[in-house]
């Protein structure tokens, strides 16, 4: 992350946002489970929100800088925090109930690197488990706020498949203005797999035009 990107993911003002407006339309209708993992905790700013709603929460950052405050948000418990790589995730097959990723997936430097941490996602998984991921559009103002940072966008229409491929069902991509959710489950041993393409092209358009006007418009990584 760049310095701008620090200033505002370390802020009161990115922690009330994401607590009070993001977080609660990306986890609406999904089942937590018992044990989540929070790929790219950043500085905390969705640990506290999570905690309340799941027994146990490990949190994941590749940054170093953040780490000493993201484990304050875990009363300094260290093994609920741990510094790794989202494409690599040091976690045993099937630990987690549940994965969610905000603001992440554009911090790998390549369309590769997503699709492995797709894949990794998938691996720690039990079966029945579920993704969340919110990332912003690729728009003008992004590119100008990761300037000497990385930013690879993903493209929402390309989710779908990347995700099936990774071997997800019942993916779902929902939009609001400037950035959208992706929502995947890895069904249970035996259970039919839905992959119903979502209608992304009139809404993607619609929203492009918008793109400024989410809080994610200011420097995105928690």
């Amino acid at each position: 992350m760049n310095a701008a990107e620090h200033f505002f993911c370390s802020s009161s003002l990115w922690r009330y946002l994401t607590r009070h407006q993001l977080l609660p339309w990306v986890v609406s209708g999904a089942r937590l489970g018992d044990h989540l993992l929070e790929i790219g905790a950043g500085y905390g700013a969705a640990t506290h929100y999570l905690s309340e709603r799941v027994g146990r929460v490990t949190s994941l950052e590749y940054d170093s800088h953040p780490i000493s405050q993201l484990k304050n948000q875990h009363n300094g418990d260290p093994s609920a925090t741990l510094r790794g790589d989202a494409s690599f995730l040091p976690f045993a097959d099937q630990a987690f109930s549940s994965v969610i990723g905000i603001l992440v997936l554009h911090h790998l430097k390549s369309p590769e690197l997503q699709d492995r941490m797709f894949a990794e996602v998938f691996r720690v998984l039990r079966p029945g488990g579920v993704f969340l991921a919110f990332e912003v559009n690729n728009s003008w103002i992004h590119r100008i706020g990761h300037i000497r940072s990385t930013f690879t966008p993903l493209e929402p229409g390309s989710a779908f498949a990347r995700l099936t491929l990774a071997g997800f069902s019942r993916v779902s991509v929902d939009f609001r203005r400037g950035g959208y959710r992706l929502n995947a489950t890895r069904t249970k041993r035996g259970e039919p797999r839905e992959e119903e393409q979502p209608p992304l092209d009139d809404v993607w358009d619609r929203d492009q035009d918008n793109s400024s006007e989410m809080v994610g418009a200011g420097p995105t990584h928690l």
